[in-house]
């Protein structure tokens, strides 16, 4: 019998990206408690944009599109803030995310690492440009390493499951 496989990406649906970041600045633009505070959030390729006139509005604005990317399945490690910290910018505060895609060396090594100690001892992993690659005999093993992926906290990445064959 031939081995199953599967692959481990980290990939973003832009379009998702896009309605959630449209969704939250319908829902800035009607609030009274962001009224006459310069709140907006905006997208351009791979970097969102939020900014006001202080430090909390923006870290209210960065709350409201954080609620609308996990109501449209985005998780929120596919978007890096830096540290979080609204940065002054003239009159205003902004904040960017950059959208994270594909998975970095250091992740990659991480779950080869992870799935290896603590994994079923038949499975095998292969690290392919920003993509890895997980097969075994039994699909029983490959289901306890998606299970135990999901449950892994220190992988800082957005994780899909993706070729299960």
């Amino acid at each position: 019998m031939a081995d199953s496989s599967f692959d481990i990406v980290s990939k973003v649906d832009h379009q998702e990206v896009d309605n959630a970041v449209n969704q939250a600045a319908k829902e800035i633009s009607q609030r009274y408690d962001f009224k006459g505070v310069g709140a907006s959030v905006t997208l351009a390729g791979d970097t969102i944009t939020m900014a006001a006139n202080s430090a909390e509005r923006v870290k209210a604005v960065l709350d409201v599109l954080q609620s609308k990317l996990i109501k449209r399945g985005i998780s929120l490690k596919a978007v890096d803030t830096g540290d979080g910290e609204p940065k002054p910018s003239g009159k205003e505060y902004r904040l960017v995310g950059t959208l994270k895609e594909g998975l970095s060396q250091e992740n990659a090594k991480k779950i080869t690492k992870l799935v290896r100690e603590e994994g079923p001892k038949g499975v095998k992993t292969q690290i392919t440009g920003d993509e890895v690659r997980v097969t075994s005999k039994s699909r029983d093993e490959l289901q306890e390493v998606i299970t135990l992926l999901k449950g892994a906290e220190d992988i800082d990445a957005a994780l899909q499951f993706t070729n299960y064959r």
